[in-house]
């Protein structure tokens, strides 16, 4: 039991941080646009990136300011610091590793990859253009290792506990994202800025990756409440939060020892679709995503719990 109990963990948390890394990446690029679409006199800099990893201490221990390059350095290739893309595919290259007998051969070798392809970042994170093209291979990499785990790999209860982290993690940021994000948009009361919000909340959406899928599914200009149903409770689009969690639960009924598990999925379903969180004023809005980022913890520890 011992044993099985060491793979589920090991699967888990190779799902978490392969998702982060991809997240992390998307997050940086996205940032480096929005810097080029606003105009010169409006700057958001690159401090909100710190806020999103939750990193502030750290940083500040490390770097003089959160300018572009020192952030660049601090979330692509710092060995301090865990959250980094290079310190997040080094935990998921090991936990691959010990469990090279359960997961597809080819998903192994696409890790190895992916890890040499971060080892090798130095040089490409000083220039934008390199460092843009840099993080959009870790990317296309992370989801070629999605792609073959899904097409190859058994569908069992090894495969939940794989799923399952990866969800995990995506709720966590997108619910980061939405938080120090909306947070940090330009105010309404600011007349001469009000032209730059929806660029703004534009790059929520592609951070997410989820600009597309969006405009499909509204079909109308990018605005705060559409957004905010959108990626916290549309039930259609991957890296919403009402999706996430069909999924988070769908793993849970694949798994034993499942009964708490699924009792506070669906819980949080409920305060999600009851909620109307595109009418609530940023203190309320943080309020309510807190919520669901205390909800997030405790599905993780009830994984932790039950099953590690």
């Amino acid at each position: 039991m011992s044993m099985l109990s060491r793979v589920a963990s090991n699967l888990y948390w190779l799902g978490r941080y392969l998702e982060r890394a991809e997240n992390t990446a998307r997050i940086m690029n996205v940032n480096s646009n929005l810097q080029l679409d606003l105009p010169k006199h409006v700057r958001l800099g690159w401090q909100p990136i710190i806020d999103i990893v939750s990193a502030n201490l750290l940083f500040n221990q490390r770097y003089d300011s959160a300018d572009e390059l020192s952030v660049a350095r601090f979330i692509i290739t710092d060995n301090n610091n865990p959250g980094s893309i290079l310190s997040t595919l080094v935990c998921a290259r090991e936990n691959a590793r010990t469990i090279r007998e359960i997961i597809p051969r080819e998903a192994w070798e696409q890790i190895n990859i992916v890890y040499l392809l971060a080892k090798d970042a130095h040089k490409d994170i000083q220039n934008r253009r390199h460092r843009y093209a840099y993080l959009n291979n870790i990317i296309l990499a992370n989801q070629a290792i999605t792609g073959i785990l899904s097409g190859t790999m058994t569908h069992d209860a090894g495969y939940q506990f794989l799923r399952l982290g990866r969800n995990i993690e995506r709720a966590d940021m997108t619910t980061r994202i939405l938080d120090v994000r909306s947070s940090s948009l330009l105010p309404d009361v600011e007349p001469l800025q009000a032209p730059f919000e929806n660029i703004q909340w534009m790059s929520v959406l592609k951070s997410l990756t989820g600009y597309q899928m969006y405009r499909r599914e509204m079909r109308i200009k990018v605005q705060r409440q559409d957004v905010l149903r959108f990626l916290l409770q549309n039930n259609k689009f991957p890296r919403a939060l009402g999706h996430i969690l069909v999924q988070v639960q769908a793993c849970f009924r694949g798994l034993p020892n499942n009964t708490q598990a699924l009792h506070l999925v669906q819980a949080l379903q409920c305060h999600l679709q009851e909620a109307k969180p595109q009418l609530l004023k940023q203190d309320k809005l943080h309020e309510f995503i807190d919520d669901i980022q205390l909800a997030l913890n405790d599905l993780h520890s009830e994984t932790v719990r039950a099953y590690f």
